[in-house]
């Protein structure tokens, strides 16, 4: 007993040290953007600010137009994850509902699509974009999440297969239709899977750089991602001001993450384990 408590304890010192090593540097973020300029660069390093300034979250905010990246930001991460929702599921549904044939070899493509990197149809995709005169707008963000994504329609398939089929068939004695199973079924049973892969797809969307950088030329278009690079390139010396509004662009997905979290492990739970 005493040897099988000792393994314990150990085990716990070893993942909270570990923890702490991670949480550092977010520990180290947090006081930075609340030291005033001459604290910054001591050494040896001070963690806790003499005096707490949390003017600098107000002065860093208002550098740069960040009222507007944060608009924009917001209207991709809600468009695109409605888009995402939408058309993920309904694909999803289709492969794991309707029997017709090729349905293994078609499924088996669109998983084939995650193995190609983004750096591969980057150039293709620009040049599509632009054909279509949607550089320079926000459209390149969001209309393609109407088509669906691979990974999302993989854990949705997966979640539907272990649902059994007999709802179908009741939902077609009472005279239901295909949409109609699927609007008013198994959307409302998706619900967990469903919150993980809107979570998944709001962190990806909040955190998206590249996108927004190729796309994107006009400021006034810019998201928070982007408006964070070009802040930390104008204020490159101004390390309080930057880790100020890093905190703040770093918060909404902190939160969105803890009050999601049972969602998410519900989902990742049943999504992952059905065959």
């Amino acid at each position: 007993m005493f040897k099988k408590n000792l393994k314990k304890t150990c085990v716990y010192i070893i993942l909270i040290f570990f923890s702490l090593l991670f949480l550092a540097p977010f520990f180290w973020l947090l006081t930075t953007s609340v030291k005033g300029p001459e604290e910054v660069f001591l050494f040896p390093p001070k963690w806790i600010p003499t005096t707490w300034h949390f003017e600098n979250f107000m002065k860093a905010w208002n550098l740069q137009p960040f009222n507007l990246f944060l608009k924009n930001s917001l209207i991709v991460v809600v468009l695109s994850t409605i888009g995402q929702v939408f058309s993920s599921s309904l694909v999803a549904f289709g492969f794991a509902r309707f029997e017709f044939r090729g349905r293994n070899f078609l499924f088996m493509i669109v998983l084939a699509t995650m193995m190609i990197p983004w750096d591969v149809t980057m150039i293709p995709l620009y040049m599509q974009f632009n054909f279509l005169g949607w550089i320079n707008t926000l459209k390149p963000l969001i209309v393609p999440s109407y088509f669906g994504s691979a990974f999302f329609i993989f854990l949705l398939r997966q979640f539907l297969m272990g649902i059994p089929k007999d709802l179908d068939e009741a939902a077609k004695i009472d005279g239901a239709n295909a949409f109609q199973i699927y609007w008013k079924i198994y959307l409302p049973l998706m619900k967990p899977a469903l919150v993980l892969i809107s979570v998944f797809n709001i962190l990806g969307t909040w955190n998206d750089y590249l996108g927004p950088l190729i796309f994107l030329n006009d400021q006034r278009k810019y998201t928070l991602s982007l408006g964070l690079s070009q802040f930390k390139g104008m204020n490159g010396v101004d390390t309080t001001s930057m880790m100020a509004i890093t905190t703040l662009i770093c918060l909404p997905p902190l939160i969105m993450f803890f009050l999601a979290q049972k969602h998410i492990i519900d989902g990742v739970s049943s999504t992952g384990l059905k065959g």
